[in-house]
């Protein structure tokens, strides 16, 4: 079995345990306050960060990386296509969302909102905040625009690109910060995603002194 250090509203770590869940993966979760610099967890990922995979003496970080190791050695179902040039897209928008929409949105509302909290760094930066409201409208449009001619973000098949983007997404709509009705055709395919049985771990995942809004673990918005 496999054993996955994670934090509940990690996006990066949300975005495994989904490929896990439905690859029908059997894992066991262990949460990890990384801020914490435990010298165990060091020991398995000098850089400090999450989500790692363990695997008896095999321990691999980085989330794309994850990805890719658990796509060659579980194929099926698949979550990238066959195709190279749709292969290609889909890990340009894994990148997309795990760099860029992460910087500019999900940093700058959920790590100011929850993680400073928790790790005791002081109060949310109000202009952060501002900034991550403003920049997420971008990136809605930016996701109806590409499913106004495909029907997942990255084709016409559901792949990584997707579970990438609705990791983020189910971190800030635990904070209330995703206005659904901008775009129905995101709400539309964000309902798609959130209906999977590979999500249903994540809506039943709650921290402490956080509580979601009631629409977060309806599949029916």
């Amino acid at each position: 079995m496999f054993r996955l250090y994670h934090l509940p509203l990690s996006p990066f770590s949300r975005k495994i345990r989904m490929v896990l869940a439905e690859k029908k993966i059997d894992v066991e979760l262990v949460e990890e306050k990384y801020w914490e610099k435990r010298i165990d967890f060091l020991r398995i990922n000098p850089a400090g960060k999450i989500p790692v995979l363990v695997s008896g003496g095999f321990a691999l970080g980085e989330s794309a990386a994850i990805f890719e190791y658990i796509e060659e050695t579980y194929p099926e179902p698949a979550l990238l296509p066959q195709d190279p040039a749709a292969r290609a897209e889909a890990r340009r928008l894994q990148g997309w969302f795990d760099d860029k929409f992460h910087h500019e949105v999900t940093a700058n509302l959920v790590y100011e909102r929850i993680n400073k909290k928790l790790m005791g760094t002081g109060y949310p930066d109000s202009n952060k905040i501002k900034a991550g409201s403003k920049n997420i409208k971008y990136h809605l449009d930016y996701m109806s625009w590409l499913l106004k001619t495909r029907d997942w973000l990255a084709g016409n098949t559901m792949t990584i690109a997707d579970f990438t983007a609705a990791a983020h997404l189910s971190t800030l709509d635990y904070v209330n910060d995703v206005d659904w009705l901008r775009h129905k055709n995101v709400k539309e395919w964000y309902a798609g995603i959130k209906s999977r049985p590979s999500f249903r771990s994540l809506l039943a995942d709650h921290v402490t002194g956080f509580v979601p809004p009631d629409h977060y673990s309806d599949l029916d918005f």
